[in-house]
């Protein structure tokens, strides 16, 4: 019985090291996540994975530098949402020296644990902008000012910040740098750097949104860097709407080109790329249906420009339908720096709008051009009978001399149309209209079927 308890403690022993080497190699002291990006729902899913490491690698706490000019109120929301939930305290820190957090970015600075801003920051400005005007358009907007201000008090208040500066930056658009944000206590800490942050964390009591209080202990811990996965990294590309716009375009230019021309692969294959990858950044987007509907008939007058050639008006109001309707494609009432700006609007539609024109009127204008080469060139041509043809004799059409059958007795000399071709033989018909070929003619005839 003894030699068995001394031989389980032994292996305890043993055992023990290795166990300790573990557990401290899954912990992680901080953990640190840098955003300079919109607010997207690909840039709330690196935030919430970031958040799930944290708990799993059961850090002291993860950092989230902070650089945006806003974003999207519902990927906002669901940042916010996690965070909350957390079971790892959140710092967010706006840095480095000259970022800003705006808009949404300031809301999500409110429901940070811990918030702090680097000298020569600014955060603010989260008064929702809506396009338009009219009751209705006042009317949503007053709507949605009263939700954001009932959203931000209640994140301050919770958090035991200002309610009122809070409620400040929504309501009047106002902006803090980082001592009047300290001043109007909606942050806790003005750190030159992430030591120093480090340094004023260590000690500090905080109270998590479930009331419960946590002393943080970071003095000499080691900060351990999250970095997006490339996937992470291409979605948050595809969700700037300026990125999926440009991609669209390019890409049904070069889809319409292989449709014009078969086999030559590399517009279609960059094409239906650019369209699926467009189509999926849109995806990600609020998109105002309006706006699609306006793209939608830009494209039909651009169609209608080049097959009815209206002068320019038809090809005109197109591209002022295409412009509107780009300006209104995303619809985001929050924030307007998700919106295609102006520049890049005129910048893309109206090269579009020429290059469409151009190669719809050079399609249709192709379909009219007659066959030259071939066997269906051979069709309508005129030439003469070098012999007589009853049923079958030789032509001389276009410089040459063809076997030729005919369902008419045509007489030697005499002018004839070729209405088929089957293999090597014409299938001609006599034409009564002689002048069209001039008489001199037959003595070209004549020298080319001695030579030959």
């Amino acid at each position: 019985m003894m030699n068995a308890l001394k031989n389980r403690i032994i292996t305890a022993a043993l055992l023990l090291p290795i166990l300790l080497a573990a557990t401290l190699e899954a912990r992680a002291d901080v953990l640190r996540l840098k955003l300079e990006d919109q607010i997207t729902p690909a840039s709330a899913e690196v935030i919430i994975t970031a958040i799930d490491q944290a708990e799993q690698r059961q850090a002291t706490a993860v950092i989230i530098m902070l650089y945006t000019p806003g974003g999207l109120d519902t990927s906002m929301r669901e940042i916010i949402s996690r965070i909350l939930s957390s079971r790892v305290p959140v710092i967010v820190y706006v840095a480095p020296s000259g970022a800003r957090a705006a808009s949404a970015g300031f809301i999500i600075l409110l429901a940070a644990d811990v918030a702090a801003m680097s000298p020569g920051t600014a955060t603010g400005a989260a008064h929702p902008v809506m396009m338009g005007g009219g009751d209705i358009e006042e009317t949503m907007k007053e709507k949605v000012v009263n939700d954001a201000s009932a959203y931000v008090r209640s994140l301050a208040e919770k958090r035991g910040r200002n309610p009122q500066a809070a409620e400040s930056a929504v309501r009047e658009s106002r902006s803090f740098t980082e001592r009047e944000a300290m001043e109007n206590k909606l942050i806790e800490i003005i750190a030159r750097d992430e030591g120093d942050l480090l340094a004023q964390l260590d000690g500090r009591t905080i109270t998590r949104f479930d009331g419960s209080r946590v002393v943080l202990r970071t003095s000499g811990e080691q900060i351990a860097e999250l970095s997006p996965t490339f996937r992470q990294r291409l979605l948050m590309a595809l969700a700037d709407p300026r990125i999926a716009f440009v991609l669209f375009a390019i890409g049904a230019l070069c889809v319409y080109f292989e449709f014009q021309h078969p086999g030559a692969v590399v517009p279609g294959v960059v094409g239906a790329v650019s369209v699926v990858l467009a189509l999926y950044g849109f995806h990600m987007l609020p998109i105002n249906l309006t706006g699609v509907l306006l793209i939608g008939v830009a494209l039909a007058l651009f169609v209608l420009e080049a097959k009815v050639q209206g002068f320019g008006i038809l090809g005109g109001g197109g591209i002022v339908a295409a412009i509107i309707g780009s300006l209104i494609l995303i619809d985001v009432p929050w924030e307007s720096e998700l919106r295609l700006p102006i520049g890049l609007v005129l910048a893309v539609v109206i090269p579009f709008a020429l290059i469409t024109i151009l190669m719809i009127r050079l399609a249709l204008r192709s379909r009219h051009t007659k066959v030259t080469t071939g066997s269906a060139g051979m069709i309508g041509l005129k030439g003469r009978a070098h012999t007589p043809i009853e049923p079958e004799g030789m032509v001389f059409v276009r410089g040459e001399l063809w076997h030729a059958r005919s369902h008419m007795k045509i007489a030697k000399g005499e002018t004839i149309r070729v209405l088929n071709m089957e293999g090597l033989t014409l299938e001609v018909e006599a034409e009564k209209d002689d002048a069209i070929m001039p008489k001199k003619a037959s003595a070209i005839e004549e020298q080319s079927a001695n030579s030959s």
